[in-house]
Parts: structure tokens; C-alpha cells; sequence
């Protein structure tokens, strides 16, 4: 195969574990909404797996296509977020049914990272076919990016889930200040994440944990 046509192939697998790995996160969250009374994601459509409801332009497409341009060592977006009225959630299973909610897409991409490396080990070898070889760099990727997902998800930059389950966690033990230190700077997160990302200091403590995960996962 040409090499234009490598390249193309290697994005869209790329792309297919990404958005299994984001769009499956978001779901997660209004899964578990919906368990202790919150219908917001229901009633709006949006605990389907049709991608069309969670693709976020920028998120799920141009970052992740300008990822891949700049060869960088992995893809990272995310999709809309899925609607979550809090209070129900609080009303019906505390600051612990919030917490839970907060880190549902965590847990997501964990255990998902974890199906996909046991049927790595399980499934394949090096004398496979180019269809298994397919497959097995599919479930690859969404090792590597269930596990990013699932450690940048769980830093404490709003809007992140880390802050998120962070200030539950906090209110649960009535004390305030941090979820309003997360409400002060929220609207500066993307901009902290993407520093994070790209100052080369910053991103290597972060994938630290990553390539651990990743080593013991594969």
C-alpha cells in the first residue's frame, strides 16, 4: 500500500478507537445519572452510540486530525459533554451518587483499556493474518487511548472529571473552597490542559503514569 494510503488507514484506526474511547466516556456518565433519577441525557438523545450526538467539531475532529499531523505520540480529544443535572443526582444519592457520576467515564476507559489488552494476549500472534493485525492495532489504540483519556480525565483542571469528583468530594465533607477555586479558573481549563500538552516538562509527569499502565497493560 502506498504510503499516503498507510497513513490514511492509520488515522481512521486511530480515529475509530479515539471515538470509542470518548464517546463511550460521555455515555457513561448519563448511564449512571440516569441510575440515581437524572433523564436529562435520555430525554435529549444522547445515550446513543450514534456518534453524530457527541461529536464535538473541534474536540473530536480537528484536534485529533492536528494531533496526527504533528505525529505526535498519541491522539487526544473529547466529545460534547453529556447533559447532567447535578442536583438531581445529589437529591437522590448524595455527593457519593455525584462523585460516582463525575468518574463513571473514568472507570469507562479503564476497564475498557483492560478488555482490550486481555483479548490482545488472548487472540493473537505474531504468525496472525493482515485482518487480525487490523483488529489487534485497534484494540491497541484503545489501550493507549483509554488509559490517556482516563489519567488526563483524572487531573484536577476543571472542567475535567478529576475536579469535578474532586469538589464533591470536598462538599461531602463541607468544605467548600476548592469547587470555588474550580468555578474561578473553569473558564481558563482548556487553555491550562493544552499548556500541559504542549510545554514538554509538564506533558512528561503526565505520561508518566500513562506508559506505566500501558507497559503493565501490554
Amino acid at each position: 500500500m502506498p504510503e499516503f494510503g498507510m497513513l490514511i488507514f492509520a488515522l481512521i484506526i486511530k480515529i475509530l478507537a479515539l471515538l470509542v474511547a470518548i464517546i463511550g466516556h460521555e455515555i457513561m456518565h448519563g448511564l449512571v445519572a440516569l441510575k440515581y433519577g437524572d433523564d436529562t441525557a435520555k430525554l435529549q438523545g444522547r445515550l446513543t452510540i450514534n456518534p453524530l450526538k457527541h461529536i464535538d467539531l473541534f474536540g473530536s475532529i480537528l484536534l485529533p486530525f492536528g494531533l496526527f499531523l504533528l505525529q505526535a505520540p498519541f491522539l487526544f480529544g473529547w466529545a460534547k459533554p453529556v447533559p447532567v443535572d447535578i442536583r438531581e443526582v445529589i437529591k437522590n444519592g448524595d455527593y457519593n451518587g455525584a462523585i460516582f457520576v463525575s468518574l463513571a467515564g473514568v472507570l469507562y476507559n479503564l476497564l475498557l483499556a483492560i478488555l482490550a489488552a486481555i483479548l490482545i494476549k488472548l487472540l493473537f500472534s505474531a504468525e496472525d493474518g493482515i485482518l487480525s493485525k487490523i483488529f489487534f492495532y485497534f484494540l491497541y489504540y484503545l489501550v493507549v487511548y483509554n488509559i490517556v483519556l482516563a489519567v488526563f480525565n483524572l487531573l484536577p483542571i476543571p472542567p475535567l472529571d478529576g475536579s469535578q469528583a474532586l469538589g464533591y468530594l470536598s462538599l461531602k465533607f463541607n468544605i467548600d473552597f476548592i469547587p470555588i477555586f474550580f468555578n474561578k479558573i473553569e473558564r481558563f481549563g482548556i487553555i491550562i490542559l493544552m499548556l500541559i500538552l504542549l510545554i514538554e516538562p509538564l506533558s512528561n509527569i503526565i505520561f508518566i503514569p500513562i506508559k506505566f499502565l500501558i507497559n503493565i497493560l501490554i
